[in-house]
């Protein structure tokens, strides 16, 4: 049941003793969470209301209330923009609402922002820095999730088959995805403070200057791509690049090369974890919502091809090298054949290795790709006719496989089986 802005200012007089609120407004938060409202008292003094609509919600409220306690006056001191103040809160059955000092500022639309002045991107990108370069002694001592990249990535894979199970992703979404997360050069990055939650209705904006970020509940270590996930979704490329100016300037350590690419990512994947979350809530309306923008997602790529996620291409469906069929890679390879220009996947002609007689160092052939030299006879690589009997190809193939180091530890990507087609 959603609370009305009237019933919140009454849920406020008892957690702030002494509040009487004269005036009262909802206020822009996520609807499938929380219900919001702005107060005026008596005393001309502004106030904000957060209730909870369930008990996961309720427990992320309360998490960032010893959030907001761990960041001791010193540490608030050094930010850019200001912090909420948790002014009392009140246990209604098994959920607990808050109510927050007013900060100065209003929220923007994505719209807003982009469109606003060069100043307003330069705002964003340097408190974006002064979260990421928060000391990570914050987060372990409030005994909050902290993530290395590998564990990062494996969460994501985790949710992904979690997202597939449902059966109401498109199946060009998954193979995308799956490819992304299964391409290990792009979850190369340093983990740092992440605000978790950071989006357009969590800053607060005035004169062109970021005031205040609010909504603590998702305050993590790990990748620091899920903060521009919000800003990538809004297709503003110049705007994108002004705040990441401004952040990588701000930066106590340099980006990585590819957070933007993780943020698309993360843009993209958040449209599966809402309809989970719909799932999982056995609300309709989301699950329906989710239906729809995921639909359109996988219209918009099939048209104009998406934004970049992979490093390394994304194989024609059907590839024996795509995702779904993939088998392990040779050491010091990546997991995915590189496309043509014409965007499908150069095949190779089967080989046979056949020794020969080593000749000088000068004279020498260059050695194969992905072959390690063990002082070993030298060879010579020639096609295979068509006529090849079968079993000399075997043979070849069995001989290149044996070039292989004993360190090769790729893996093939996974499969995900029971996914429906969307």
């Amino acid at each position: 049941m959603r609370r009305k802005p009237i019933e919140l200012a009454a849920i406020a007089t008892a957690a702030v003793p002494g509040l009487t609120p004269t005036a009262v407004s909802s206020a822009p938060d996520d609807p499938a969470d929380f219900d919001s409202a702005l107060l005026l008292d008596s005393e001309g003094k502004r106030w904000r209301v957060r209730s909870p609509r369930h008990a996961e919600a309720s427990a992320r409220l309360e998490t960032e209330f010893l959030v907001l306690r761990a960041f001791a006056p010193a540490v608030r001191a050094e930010l850019p923009f200001l912090m909420p103040t948790v002014a009392g809160s009140v246990r209604l059955g098994s959920l607990t609402t808050f109510v927050y000092s007013h900060l100065s500022g209003s929220t923007r639309s994505v719209e807003e922002l982009t469109s606003g002045p060069a100043s307003l991107a330069r705002e964003i990108g340097s408190a974006l820095a002064a979260v990421h370069d928060l000391p990570r002694s914050l987060v372990s001592n409030a005994d909050l999730p902290s993530y290395t990249p590998n564990e990062f990535r494996q969460r994501r894979l985790n949710e992904l088959d979690q997202a597939a199970t449902t059966g109401r992703i498109p199946a060009a979404l998954l193979r995308r995805w799956e490819h992304a997360m299964e391409d290990v050069s792009l979850w190369r990055f340093n983990p740092c403070v992440v605000h978790g939650d950071l989006h357009e209705d969590n800053l607060l904006v005035e004169s062109g200057r970021v005031t205040a970020v609010t909504g603590w509940t998702d305050l993590r270590i790990g990748d620091p791509a899920d903060d521009f996930a919000w800003l990538v979704a809004s297709n503003e490329q110049e705007f994108i690049d002004a705040v990441l100016e401004s952040y990588t300037s701000s930066r106590r350590d340099v980006p990585d090369q590819h957070l933007l690419r993780r943020a698309a990512l993360s843009a993209e994947f958040a449209l599966a974890q809402y309809m989970v979350k719909g799932l999982a809530a056995g609300d309709q309306e989301m699950v329906g919502e989710a239906e729809g923008m995921l639909e359109s997602l996988a219209s918009d790529i099939a048209e104009f091809g998406g934004q970049p996620i992979s490093v390394e291409p994304l194989p024609a469906k059907g590839s024996p090298a795509g995702p779904e069929t993939a088998a392990p890679a040779p050491a010091g390879t990546s997991g995915a054949a590189p496309a043509s220009a014409g965007g499908s996947s150069a095949v190779s002609p089967a080989v046979t290795v056949i020794p020969v007689p080593a000749v000088p160092a000068a004279d020498a052939a260059p050695a194969v790709p992905g072959t390690e030299v063990h002082s070993q006879p030298a060879v010579h690589v020639t096609p295979i006719p068509v006529e090849q009997p079968a079993a000399e190809v075997e043979a070849a193939e069995v001989q290149v496989h044996q070039t292989k180091g004993p360190d090769d530890t790729s893996t093939a990507a996974i499969s995900i089986v029971n996914a429906k087609r969307g």
